[in-house]
């Protein structure tokens, strides 16, 4: 009889962890241009319209002049033009939402506004960078990436290298010769080489041509008066 109620004990907790872990779709909020999602296990391409559901391991691709804002739980993410990427994990558990992002060619902003009493764990990976977020706003390639808001965990997709923290209006991005992230400050006396362009307004963007050993790396550089 002991034995019995132990089981069912066993079951009952194994039946509570199963409804307070659970997959939860993604959904386009809006997009321009051409947009299209492949699902996971399916070879077939689908264009993407307003409303439709992304569920996980969904493939996004967005064409030249192109964009798709995505709404992840309390989060959003805003794929710009000719990026690829997957979902690899939408889970909620527990009011803590986890999303794991896989791209490798493009840019993306993530905005991660967790609702009071809840938490959202974001890692957003490249086939060169990892970046960790809990609540920040930021942008990123395959190589650099921004912060706007918040901190980020930001280090090589090579787990030997050391990451770095990169705060609010820093950036950084992965050195091709030592294949480690840059200090933000080191990045910042780098960017400021390059002088404001004439007319150029104020916190208006250009790019910029940095070179770190033998890769050469277009990144976007904040330009003041």
């Amino acid at each position: 009889m002991k034995k019995l109620s132990v089981v069912f004990i066993l079951i009952l907790a194994l039946c509570s962890s199963l409804q307070a872990q659970e997959n939860f779709s993604a959904v386009i909020k809006e997009l321009t241009g051409t947009v299209e999602i492949k699902k996971s296990g399916s070879s077939e391409w689908v264009v993407a319209k307003a409303g439709d559901f992304i569920e996980k391991s969904t493939i996004i691709s967005t064409g030249f002049r192109s964009m798709a804002v995505i709404s992840l739980g309390d989060s959003t993410l805003t794929v710009r033009a000719l990026t690829r990427l997957s979902l690899d994990e939408i889970i909620t558990m527990n009011r803590s939402e986890t999303v794991d992002i896989n791209f490798n060619a493009g840019r993306i902003k993530v905005e991660v506004n967790p609702a009071a009493g809840s938490r959202a764990n974001y890692t957003v990976r490249t086939g060169s960078s990892v970046a960790s977020v809990r609540g920040t706003i930021f942008e990123m390639d395959t190589v650099s990436i921004r912060v706007l808001e918040g901190r980020v965990n930001f280090g090589s997709a090579d787990t030997a290298t050391r990451s770095v923290t990169v705060n609010a209006n820093q950036e950084s991005q992965i050195n091709a010769e030592s294949n480690a992230a840059v200090n933000p400050m080191v990045y910042a006396e780098i960017a400021a080489v390059f002088p404001a362009l004439r007319g150029q307004k104020e916190s208006s963007e250009a790019s910029a041509k940095l070179e770190f050993g033998s890769l050469d790396v277009n990144v976007d550089v904040e330009l003041n008066k």
